[in-house]
């Protein structure tokens, strides 16, 4: 594959970086470069810029207000966006519940919800995962019993990222306790505001309550809420899993990282001479670069694939597997390279107008728990384990 661009490509790329030079608020870039908190408020301010501009959903079709940009485009596009330190585009409604309704939605479902995940009016989140359902999704026991034109759901979900926020779920419910454990299973579309759902936030080891349980008591989702047929949702639900772990493996954001952790090994002294060329921690770098490189390519293979018109199969899993390995040892790497300046991170150091004196260089605060936080990336999304049999059951047929 030629990874080289074409002149109009080059001019693209111009025309993106012209854009996050004048579009992007200098407050929001500050907060990601330095690793600080970024409120509702700041995420959706970029997505209100990004829908402005009309490059919020990059990969949906301009039918339903897309750019219509090719696979290089929006691989030129996310690189230029972790380049320039623009806030990451919260994913549940724009990049995973948008390609789901488009592709299996009803007429009325796309007309009415589309609109409303690209204005901003509704914040949807994800409702897979469960105590005892995680990597084994299939196993999830949340229940939706139909009662004349209304579902009943009853159940919990868990690690249910940004929840707290919500005014939406995207819901994966048991519909058929009878049925094999995939095949009875549907895909619902839950208002967070309904009477019988509870929100418990849960605090992460950073500090930070990006995740929360979520419980649902007798509560009541109209018919028009079901995506799709009833029974179907395992169908939908690997379908949206390829575009999350397509995201999940960060590619722009690891090119950033990789060329923040490059300037930090130069800055940073080991015997006399510059970290960076220690001969071990310049092996475990190059290594980096290099899993890197190979990750662009296997990167814009899954692209091709769906701007092909299909869902990207195994593809997406190896992305996943090897997207967040190199992420966490970018982490690890950058830790270890601020050295004692890592450790006593202070929490309320990474809130946005933060006063107080800081320990070692301006983004050593966010070493550690950047650190911390991205252990759960090989976790969440299917484990990698689990991904590993995905492609031996995908390529190999075992």
């Amino acid at each position: 594959m030629d990874l080289s661009f074409t002149p109009e490509e080059e001019s693209f790329r111009d025309e993106v970086r012209a854009f996050f030079r004048d579009k992007l608020p200098a407050r929001l870039s500050t907060l990601v470069r330095e690793g600080k908190r970024l409120r509702k408020s700041d995420m959706e301010e970029w997505h209100g810029i990004l829908n402005e501009r009309g490059w919020l959903a990059n990969h949906w079709p301009e039918e339903w207000g897309g750019p219509g940009w090719s696979v290089i485009q929006r691989f030129i596009f996310d690189n230029e966006s972790a380049l320039a330190h623009a806030p990451r585009v919260v994913p549940f409604g724009v990049n995973m519940l948008g390609p789901v309704l488009i592709k299996y939605g009803s007429e009325e479902q796309k007309k009415h919800w589309l609109p409303r995940i690209l204005d901003g009016s509704d914040w949807w989140c994800q409702g897979y995962s469960e105590p005892g359902a995680g990597s084994d999704l299939a196993g999830l026991k949340t229940t939706a019993v139909r009662k004349g034109d209304v579902y009943v759901v009853n159940g919990q979900k868990t690690w249910t990222t940004l929840g707290q926020h919500a005014d939406m779920i995207f819901c994966l419910v048991r519909t058929d306790p009878a049925a094999k454990k995939q095949e009875g299973i549907s895909f619902l579309l839950i208002d967070m505001k309904s009477p019988g759902i509870e929100v418990r936030p849960i605090t992460l080891i950073d500090g930070e309550q990006e995740v929360n349980e979520v419980f649902f008591t007798d509560v009541e989702v109209p018919i028009a809420n079901l995506v799709g047929e009833e029974n179907q949702g395992w169908t939908y639900a690997k379908y949206l899993l390829t575009y999350e772990r397509t995201n999940i493996a960060g590619v722009g954001f690891s090119i950033a990282s990789f060329e923040r952790l490059k300037e930090v090994a130069q800055m940073q002294k080991k015997g006399g001479r510059a970290l960076a060329d220690d001969p071990l921690f310049a092996a475990r770098m190059a290594r980096v670069e290099i899993d890197l490189a190979n990750m662009q390519t296997t990167n814009l293979r899954v692209l091709a694939a769906v701007a092909g018109g299909g869902a990207p199969g195994a593809e997406s899993s190896m992305l996943k597997i090897k997207g967040t390995e190199i992420r966490q040892e970018i982490t690890s790497l950058t830790r270890r390279a601020y050295g004692s300046y890592a450790a006593p991170y202070i929490p309320e150091a990474l809130e946005a107008g933060w006063n107080g004196e800081d320990v070692g260089p301006e983004d050593a605060a966010m070493a550690a728990p950047s650190y911390f936080n991205n252990r759960k990336l090989s976790i969440f999304g299917g484990s990698n384990e689990i991904q590993k049999n995905i492609i031996s059951k995908a390529i190999l047929g075992l």
